[in-house]
């Protein structure tokens, strides 16, 4: 007999078996509406199409990874998201998370920040609570005090109008620091996906944050070459409800419609794609994550040269950073979270990853204590150091289960970006309600399958302790003297300000945003380096644009 009929016979002696130990047994499948069966074989996929699916790393199709070398030799970046209180706490917090390990600072904002307000603008008892006040240049230098902002990467998230680097950029300028030096990313400045996911962040109307991230990326790309200025957002939407593949759909739709509209602007793709990155959701979902990342990235490569007319390798890159989530958190045995971003950090990792921040325990309950964030950072040093993840490019590569479940995310998420193309593209989809629709119906069958118990959560609808295990400590309120103070101080920076400059300054920002010959950022970097508030630049926006107001799907 030879290998191929003995492989046929023992593959059904097998099932024989399978069938009469399982009986009935119900269909499985993920979070993104793929069946899983229970067992994967070259019959699945085999290595015949290795050079087509899978290639090499940093190579066309670039499914094993966007560089040759990958995590064995440069890990990827512990981000730590750090948002708290008033700059004097963030700075402190700061220097704890980088003696910790973290080597690249990412700023959390206060919730009122986030919404478009300055400090004195809102009811005290809320700020300082979700992130971290900064509303002026003061605060700016206040948070970075003791950081060489010329050598570390920082990330913001903020978008339009982008006040946060704005601000670092004036601060720059005070230390005598070339632009050129500044490294990092506007974290989330993908408007579609706050628009459809996350209104909190939608501070103008549709139209005029098209504008506005247009702007921004032009003004980056002249002046700002290690800055970038792009990062399309996939964990708002997953965060909100989306499946796996619909996130990453939505996102890769993002990114091009971003792109296409800066071509449109005249930029070439070759010049701004280098700097275009992602930002995605890590769910408890691991292989699924796993082949969500493979696939993208091949999607990414694939679309970038066919449709956007890339021709330089490094536009085709898909660099991205996670943030293990949060939805997957509980209240519950809050002390379980360390295993679950543990998980989801793997997935990562494993996806292929550039940069990883593992939440904290505790934050489903608050934003991370100190104790927790240091748990989460230590819990990445040891996925790194003691488990060696770094040590094999893309480890789970030629495995039938991931390279078949790659296949059909990879399919799923192409069928969902042609819907969306069909709707007229993501600016579109979006502006009519059609993502905000498929983030629902994906939401409330999640639900379902929890509340029916399909879908089981450890502590929550499963293994229930009485009083539901340890409760984690939740992180303090500001102390109301210190904010009173900070309340103080910014209404003495704003007296003392050169009052003619500002106003010549928020003038100038008002007749770029009506103008279309005028870049909108390089007016906000003015405004900001001539003290204007982050909330007087968001005001003076809204003044000419309009304000946001986003559609909410029934």
């Amino acid at each position: 007999m030879d290998n191929k009929k003995k492989s046929a016979s023992a593959r059904q002696d097998w099932q024989s078996s399978y069938d009469q130990a399982m009986g009935e047994e119900r269909e499985r499948r993920n979070r993104s509406g793929i069946a899983v069966k229970p067992l994967y074989t070259d019959e699945d996929w085999n290595d015949e199409r290795y050079a087509e699916a899978l290639g090499y790393p940093g190579q066309a199709p670039m499914t094993r990874g966007v560089y040759a070398s990958m995590h064995r030799g440069r890990t990827w970046s512990q981000r730590q998201l750090v948002g708290h209180g008033t700059p004097q706490d963030y700075n402190e917090r700061l220097q704890h998370m980088l003696a910790a390990g973290a080597n690249a600072l990412n700023i959390v904002m206060c919730n009122s920040f986030m919404r478009g307000f300055d400090a004195d603008q809102v009811d005290p008892l809320l700020l300082g609570t979700c992130g971290t006040i900064v509303n002026t240049l003061e605060d700016m230098e206040i948070a970075l005090e003791g950081v060489d902002i010329g050598d570390i990467s920082i990330g913001f998230n903020d978008s339009e109008p982008f006040t946060l680097l704005a601000m670092l950029l004036a601060l720059a300028r005070e230390r005598g620091i070339p632009w050129s030096q500044i490294a990092g990313t506007s974290n989330q400045s993908d408007y579609l996906s706050h628009w459809a996911a996350l209104h909190m962040y939608s501070r103008l109307p549709l139209a005029a944050a098209r504008r506005v991230l247009t702007d921004h990326v032009i003004f980056c790309n002249q002046h700002l070459p290690l800055w970038n200025p792009i990062s399309a957002v996939g964990q708002h939407t997953q965060q909100a409800g989306a499946s796996p593949a619909e996130s990453m759909a939505f996102t890769i739709a993002a990114g091009l419609q971003i792109a296409e509209d800066v071509i449109a602007a005249g930029l070439d793709p070759d010049i701004f794609l280098p700097r275009l990155t992602f930002f995605f959701d890590i769910s408890i979902s691991f292989f699924e994550e796993i082949a969500k990342f493979r696939a993208g990235r091949r999607l990414w490569a694939k679309l970038t040269r066919e449709r956007l007319g890339a021709r330089d390798t490094r536009s085709q890159r898909f660099k991205f950073h996670a943030q293990t989530s949060g939805a997957d958190l509980t209240r519950q045995q809050p002390y379980n979270n360390i295993a679950r971003t543990a998980v989801q950090g793997m997935a990562g990792i494993f996806g292929g990853l550039q940069s990883l921040h593992l939440n904290g325990y505790d934050e489903a309950v608050s934003a991370p204590t100190e104790d927790a964030a240091r748990v989460a950072v230590s819990t990445a040093n040891i996925l790194r150091d003691e488990a060696h993840l770094a040590d094999v490019i893309d480890p789970l590569g030629g495995s039938y289960y991931v390279e078949a479940l790659t296949d059909e995310m990879e399919a799923k998420i192409a069928d969902i970006i042609a819907t969306i193309d069909a709707a007229g593209g993501m600016y579109q989809a979006t502006e009519d309600g059609l993502i905000q629709d498929m983030i629902g119906r994906s939401a409330l069958d999640h639900h379902q399958k929890l509340e029916s118990g399909e879908e089981l959560v450890v502590g929550v609808n499963a293994y229930q302790l009485e009083d539901g295990g340890d409760a984690a400590a939740s992180l303090e309120r500001p102390v109301p003297d210190v904010i009173e103070k900070l309340i103080t101080r910014l209404g003495g920076f704003k007296a003392g300000r050169d009052q003619g400059k500002l106003r010549q300054s928020l003038g100038a920002l008002a007749r770029a945003a009506g103008s279309d010959d005028l870049n909108i950022f390089e007016h906000v970097v003015e405004a900001a380096a001539a003290g204007a508030s982050h909330g007087e630049i968001v005001s003076c926006l809204q003044e000419e644009m309009g304000t946001a107001e986003p559609l909410v799907a029934a």
